[in-house]
């Protein structure tokens, strides 16, 4: 299922328009994405929760050419999925 999926899912289940869902989904996105950005959890009861980890620096090799090279540190999201996610 692919954004505009979705949005037409959204619209035809909570009973509105397609332009209504879209700002929705694309209004909520931005929050989770505000929210990860400071450093904070976004947990959705039985579906899920987004949260953000530092991944450390490490070696790895350039698949191209064999050399090794340096990966830097940097944030990851993660998602852990809730009870109603078991499939």
């Amino acid at each position: 299922m692919n954004k505009g999926e979705l949005v037409a899912a959204i619209a035809a289940k909570a009973e509105m328009t397609k332009v209504d869902a879209a700002k929705a989904v694309e209004a909520a996105m931005e929050v989770v994405i505000e929210a990860l950005k400071k450093g904070e959890n976004v947990q959705l009861i039985g579906f899920g929760t987004f949260s953000v980890a530092k991944r450390a620096a490490r070696k790895g090799v350039n698949p191209a050419n064999g050399k090794a090279i340096n990966i830097p540190a940097k944030n990851v999201v993660k998602f852990k999925a809730g009870a109603k996610m078991a499939l």
